[in-house]
């Protein structure tokens, strides 16, 4: 019996074909779909049936594993526990795309891969199939990847259930692959991403300033510290907010003291602290206890990285509360101006670190 075909169109896909395919997924069977590297095969990863299925559609051996595809960001850690700063910085620049993560497993000694495809009809096949997608090139093992249906129909028609023709992908070749396992990211398949990409992203160090409404203690640090590193490219440093719902311009007194230092910061809009902003971030800075108490409760994981900005004021500290930054929020411009000076104070020390 030959594969049935459902044409789906990239630009709109049409959704009761995309629901039609990833029920058959869910149900154990076999799915070609497009992705913005080339076509792949759907199985769904935690149904054994279907993965012997797989392995001996693709002719593949036992030995060599399958990576998985997933929807969101944030669901890596459904998959691994690894926590370096590194993995965090390259997803969150190339997911989706065209890039394969390997980190240690949940299961002790095993490795998984991961990506998170950036083609509509892919996404919206791995968002409604509702289980985990195992999803290698829809081709024989050893046989060039196909850039369309057609060319991987030449090899599986009547092996899988169903294939999803979107037309021809647009990069043509299979996603880059790095290993986390490694001393240092490495990458073991180039593709359009390569080491040169990987280490310029994962090498740079990630400098996160962290208080409320990020509207004007976290912003002057984040623009007092820019300034001071003016011209590194090896430093990224933001700010963001606990509180933050939607994007704000900075305070006009936190604005006004830093053009006092002859620093512009008018096009800076607040935003949430994330998971994934914490978790790609080398060092936190946050300007109270309360502060590091919310962002760990969200990610126990950067316990290590979190600091009180205040532990680095060169000022003699009697109790831990003298440690916080006060919050100068609607008080007098010389409240703003002190606490300025209680930032610009911290990160002379801070600046050594870097």
């Amino acid at each position: 019996m030959r594969t049935k075909i459902l044409k789906v169109n990239p630009e709109s896909p049409e959704a009761d074909r995309i629901l039609e395919a990833a029920r058959v997924v869910h149900q154990g069977g076999l799915v070609i779909f497009p992705t913005e590297t080339v076509y792949g095969i759907a199985a769904d990863h935690a149904n054994p049936q279907a993965m012997k299925r797989l392995r001996e559609v693709k002719r593949r051996s036992e030995d060599k594993p399958f990576s998985v595809m997933i929807a969101q960001k944030e669901l890596v850690r459904n998959y691994t526990a690894y926590a370096d700063p590194k993995l965090f910085k390259l997803i969150d620049r190339y997911w989706p795309g065209p890039l394969t993560v390997i980190v240690p497993a949940e299961k002790k000694g095993e490795t998984i891969g991961i990506r998170i495809p950036d083609h509509p009809v892919a996404m919206k096949f791995v968002e409604n199939a509702h289980c985990t997608i195992a999803a290698p090139s829809a081709n024989f093992e050893g046989n060039p990847p196909p850039r369309t249906c057609e060319e991987a129909l030449r090899d599986l028609d009547g092996l899988v259930d169903i294939a999803i023709d979107s037309g021809e992908v647009d990069i043509g070749t299979a996603s880059t692959i790095v290993d986390f396992t490694a001393d240092s990211p490495k990458v073991v398949r180039e593709g359009v991403i390569t080491q040169k990409d990987v280490d310029a992203v994962t090498g740079r160090r990630h400098i996160l300033f962290v208080c409320t409404g990020n509207s004007c203690r976290s912003v002057m640090a984040e623009y007092l510290l820019k300034e001071e590193l003016k011209g590194r490219q090896d430093v990224e440093i933001s700010s963001s907010g606990t509180g933050v719902f939607f994007p704000t311009t900075a305070s006009s007194e936190a604005l006004k003291v830093l053009r006092d230092e002859g620093i512009d910061a008018h096009a800076h809009l607040s935003r949430p602290v994330t998971n994934m902003l914490l978790k790609k971030s080398d060092l936190i800075f946050v300007m109270t206890r309360a502060h590091r108490n919310q962002v760990l409760e969200r990610v126990p994981a950067v316990e290590k990285r979190v600091y009180l900005l205040g532990e680095f004021s060169k000022k003699p500290v009697c109790h831990e509360r003298d440690l916080d930054i006060p919050d100068p929020i609607g008080k007098a411009h010389s409240e703003y101006s002190e606490c300025l000076q209680a930032i610009k104070d911290c990160l002379g020390r801070i600046k050594e670190l870097i």
